[in-house]
């Protein structure tokens, strides 16, 4: 089975400030992105895994990387390398989604074993994993596989889009 992949983030704002005989502006934009090649090795990926998640007030959900998860056909996914990660929190939740810090066998390799994120209703974060050399981000099975997501508050549910590209090698 093949995967082709494109990774990208985008930011574009424009300053401008009104002078006497006109305008002024300066637009700034940064724009990344990574085209993946079906593989493991430099610049490829084999393994996708994406779904929309919810979880119930309080909640949280040890995504593990190496083998759980299930493909868009129903195939178990082992990541041993990931190369990009997006994650979005509903504009409707009512609560933060936090991200990271499993109580045990942690993928550390984004956040350090205790490191956090924290992402408000509508918010993105998406992290282009060094997509691009062989290395990435290292899942190791069994020790550094568990990536935690969390419902901040008792109230409510929280809904999140998550989509992991990765490699088997």
């Amino acid at each position: 089975m093949a995967l082709n992949s494109v990774l990208a983030m985008s930011a574009f704002a424009e300053l401008s400030n009104a002078l006497d005989l006109g305008s002024a502006k300066a637009p700034m934009s940064l724009n990344r992105s990574v085209t993946l090649g079906s593989g493991t090795g430099a610049g490829k990926a084999d393994k996708v895994f994406s779904d929309r998640r919810t979880l119930a007030a309080s909640a949280s959900e040890d995504l593990d990387l190496a083998g759980v998860l299930l493909d868009v056909f129903g195939s178990a996914i082992t990541f041993v390398r990931i190369k990009g990660l997006f994650i979005s929190a509903a504009a409707a939740n009512t609560n933060n989604l936090v991200i990271g810090a499993a109580a045990s066998n942690a993928w550390a390799t984004l956040l350090n074993a205790t490191g956090t994120l924290t992402l408000r209703p509508g918010a993105t974060i998406g992290a282009m994993a060094g997509a691009a050399d062989a290395t990435a981000y290292a899942v190791t099975a069994g020790i550094g596989d568990q990536l935690k997501i969390a419902n901040s508050a008792g109230s409510t549910p929280v809904t999140y889009d998550i989509h992991i590209v990765g490699a088997s090698a």
